[in-house]
Formats: C-alpha cells, structure tokens, sequence
C-alpha cells in the first residue's frame, strides 16, 4: 500500500469501506456449567430417612427424660416443703386464735378501764361532797372561836392564866366578858418544839359574842396608832410584841385566805377578809363581793384579771 496516498484518494476509500463493513455484534454467551450431581434436590431427597427419624425419637426421649427428673425434682422439692407449709398453717392458726383471744380481752379491758374512769368520776364527785360536808362540819364547830396569835408564852402556863390575858384584851377594845362566856380555851401545839408564841384558841358560848371581840378588836387598831400588842393582854414580858386577833379558820379555809390575800397583792383586788369561816375577796367599793370556794376559783381570778 502507497503511504503517499493523497487525501481525495483516502477519503475515497473510507467512504467505501463504510459500505462494504458490517457493524459489530457485541452480544456474548456463556457456556452453561454443569451442577454437581451431589447438589440436586433430587440428590437430598435420597438421603437415608431412617437416621433423621432415629435422631428426632432420641431428642424426643432425652427432652422427656429431662421433664421427667424435673418433675421429680420438684416433687420431692414439694414434699419436703409440704410439712413446713403445714407447720406454719398451724403455727398461722395458732397466731390468728391469740390474735382474737387478745382482741377479745383488749374489748374487755377497755370495757373495764372505761367503767373505772366513770366510777373515778363518780367517786370524786362523792369525796367533793364529803370534804364540802366535813368542812361545813369543821366550820360549825369553829363558828364560836377566835385565835389570838403571837402571844409570849409563859412558864407554866395555865388556862386560867389564858382566860386572864382573853378578858383583859375584851376590856382593851370594849367588850366585857366573863370566864362563863368562855367554854374552852388552849394553846394550839405547834409543829416545831418550844415554840413560844403558837395561837391562843378561844371557844366562846356565843357567836355573836365572838363576832363583836372581832369587830372591835378592827376598829381599835384602826382608831389607835398603838396597835393591839402584848401589853393590852397583860403580859408583864415582851409588851410591845403586836398580837393579831381573827376567827379560827378551817385548815382549807387557811389555805384559801393565803392565796386570796396573795390575789390582791398582784392584781386589781382591793379587798380581802373571813366572817364566819369564809374567805371573801372584791376589786372595789363598788364592784360585787366574791366568796373564795376554792384555789381552782383563784386561779380563774388571775386570769380574768
């Protein structure tokens, strides 16, 4: 072939080899392999079926060989639980019945505590009403007797020797009385020994006999700048010690004119005094008078105050 072809010649050519070219196939086949004989279902289908059926009866039994000794397993397992469970059921039984005995008694008990709290009601109101009766007793028996208190004591003291300092002090203050006007007369014991100046209690026959040594005994102390001493009894020693003059008060009634006497040195209570075995107390001249029955009474004073 010329390489010094022209290029009118070699187009020429071209143009008649894309004529006479058929264009290209560029489809490609595969050969087809063959499968292994031993892979073809047919092939699995043919494998020995007595060896599959062999190893599912001996898994069927080892999995039933395995549930059987479970369940003995348990069994014995319940067996040995069972008289444990019964123990306590009973000891359950037992706790339930003591449960309801002590229910049963705590009903009782509580019937009993709630009859004794009625009965301790009952019984303080009846000893209220015995201590209001013996204290009515107390002051009956005391309505006729006055105390002179902080009287020197002499040696040897006599009732006589008491009868002559009780009428000297009834002259003292003008009220004239004999020794038939006086039923009794004593030294209270005192609680310590040789204690010199324990009360003079005088039992007088007449209440208004005592009522009017009191009141002039009060308006001789409040008339005089000289109070009421020794020396107005007689006494030849200790003359000037002052001696008091009041009724003879019921150990509660003592206690009630303490406390009353403390009231009106810390509130607005003016006044404080005893007739006839009472305590009194009232703010002023013109507020009401307020008989002190006892200390519960003293205290709501306080209060109200």
């Amino acid at each position: 072939m010329n390489k010094s072809l022209s290029e009118s010649n070699l187009n020429d050519q071209i143009t008649a080899g894309e004529q006479n070219i058929t264009p290209p196939n560029f489809v490609f086949t595969r050969a087809a392999k063959k499968r292994k004989e031993q892979d073809s279902p047919t092939n699995l289908m043919e494998l020995p079926y007595s060896a599959t059926e062999n190893d599912f009866h001996a898994f069927v039994n080892e999995m039933r060989g395995m549930f059987n000794n479970l369940l003995a397993a348990q069994r014995q397992e319940f067996d040995n639980i069972n008289p444990t469970l019964k123990s306590i059921q009973e000891t359950n039984a037992k706790i339930e019945a003591s449960i309801e005995y002590l229910h049963i008694e705590n009903t009782e008990l509580k019937k009993k505590i709630k009859n004794l709290e009625q009965q301790k009601k009952e019984d303080a109101k009846y000893i209220v009403s015995l201590e209001e009766k013996l204290e009515n007793v107390q002051k009956g028996y005391r309505k006729a007797n006055f105390e002179i208190k902080n009287v020197p004591k002499v040696e040897k003291e006599t009732k006589e020797d008491l009868i002559k300092l009780t009428t000297c002090l009834s002259n003292t203050v003008g009220v004239n009385i004999t020794k038939s006007d006086i039923k009794d007369i004593y030294r209270v014991r005192g609680r310590k020994e040789n204690i010199s100046n324990a009360p003079i209690v005088v039992e007088m026959a007449s209440t208004l006999l005592k009522m009017d040594i009191l009141k002039n005994c009060k308006a001789y102390n409040k008339r005089n700048t000289t109070k009421l001493c020794a020396k107005h009894l007689g006494c030849a020693v200790n003359k000037e010690t002052p001696i008091y003059v009041s009724e003879q008060l019921t150990p509660k009634a003592s206690r009630l004119y303490f406390l009353a006497r403390d009231l009106v040195k810390s509130t607005s209570f003016t006044f404080c005094w005893t007739a006839y075995g009472n305590v009194y107390v009232r703010k002023d001249e013109n507020s009401s008078i307020i008989a002190i029955i006892n200390e519960t009474q003293i205290q709501k004073l306080y209060n109200s105050d």
